[in-house]
């Protein structure tokens, strides 16, 4: 079997380039689909419910798959440097795939609003950090400035490339199924990640890959909720980071996936989604971010009031690697027991659990 040569040259025909395009990858794409084991513990009636769990690439997120085309086209143009607002996963995939295409990077982040694991990656790879006053959406807002006034190729889920990239996570899972599945649930922040799916699986369709498009539902935290209150939130608040957006730039599109598919847009407390977060680790035994876990939060969230049917497939995309941010995981989880250095002392707290 040939090696996975990433998702550019494995799904070049769905995708804006030619024989011009220097592709830079750090071959990402085929991530696992994880069909759960103990769902049926919080989802009734039972479904067939999988995890696609994009913090399996290269950078730790579902951002490589825009970002190996942004920066591939950016490339092709002769961009020498890139910039981005990120809360994290964008700004360590964006200086990830610049230093591996040779370029400068520059991310502006929101001060104290991002994971240490996601601001550890932007700085190893060698971007330029800046850390500004406010919040994502003031970020961003200071980008689209930047790049009026200088000649910055501009890497956010805005640039079209990166939309075209995400994309192909729906061609993987119906790759991987063998078909659609009937609800694809995902998280929404700058809401990029439910544009692009739905995008996906209409050119699957199209193409007669598949026979029928999934219901698609999303799910932001009820602190950073503009889609589901119908207006920006100034100042968007939650645990998951990576979804703290009060304006998302792909607003329009995750309506269209929305009300095209027949689908939901809802809130989840952050109680919510550390709940589902917990339950993935320690039952499912997958680590994903906080913001990941908003998928299978709502996904029980609808169950309760009877949203699905019995055998039903559905998706939950868990967008991150849980080790971006670890200091939540550690949050909730309980601390570890001391006990003095023999084996007695270490069989005394067994008792009762595993001896």
């Amino acid at each position: 079997m040939a090696a996975w040569p990433g998702l550019i040259q494995h799904y070049r025909e769905y995708l804006p380039v030619t024989n011009n395009t220097p592709v830079i990858t750090l071959n990402e794409g085929n991530t696992p689909l994880i069909k759960a084991c103990h769902v049926q513990e919080v989802v009734q009636p039972q479904v067939d419910l999988y995890f696609k769990f994009e913090g399996a690439n290269p950078s730790g997120s579902f951002k490589d798959r825009g970002m190996t085309m942004a920066i591939s086209k950016a490339m092709e143009e002769g961009s020498k440097a890139v910039i981005c607002a990120s809360t994290g996963n964008t700004s360590a995939s964006a200086a990830a795939y610049s230093a591996r295409a040779g370029v400068g990077a520059i991310v502006i982040i929101p001060e104290g609003k991002i994971a240490m694991g996601k601001l550890a990656q932007a700085m190893i790879h060698g971007a330029m950090v800046v850390q500004v006053e406010g919040n994502f959406d003031d970020a961003l807002d200071i980008v689209k400035g930047l790049v009026e006034k200088h000649k910055f190729a501009l890497v956010n889920s805005i640039n079209p490339y990166r939309i075209e990239g995400q994309k192909t996570a729906a061609f993987e899972v119906c790759d991987q199924l063998g078909s659609q599945p009937d609800y694809h649930a995902m998280p929404v922040g700058n809401a990029g990640n439910v544009t692009a799916y739905w995008k996906g699986y209409k050119e699957f369709h199209g193409k007669g890959k598949i026979s029928s498009l999934p219901v698609m539902l999303g799910f932001q935290a009820a602190g950073a909720a503009p889609i589901v209150i119908d207006k920006p939130v100034i100042n968007p608040e939650t645990v998951a980071t990576a979804i703290r957006i009060g304006n998302p730039a792909s607003w329009k599109g995750a309506l269209e996936a929305r009300d095209e598919s027949g689908g939901r847009i809802e809130a989840v407390t952050d109680e919510e989604i550390l709940s589902a977060y917990k339950f993935i680790a320690s039952r499912e035994g997958v680590f994903c971010e906080p913001a990941s876990a908003a998928s299978l939060a709502g996904v029980i969230k609808l169950s309760k009031k009877g949203f699905f049917r019995e055998g039903n497939t559905v998706v939950c995309t868990l967008t991150g690697h849980g080790l971006k941010d670890p200091d939540n995981a550690i949050m909730i989880s309980d601390p570890p027991v001391k006990v003095a250095s023999t084996i007695t002392a270490v069989e005394e707290v067994l008792k009762g659990c595993c001896i």
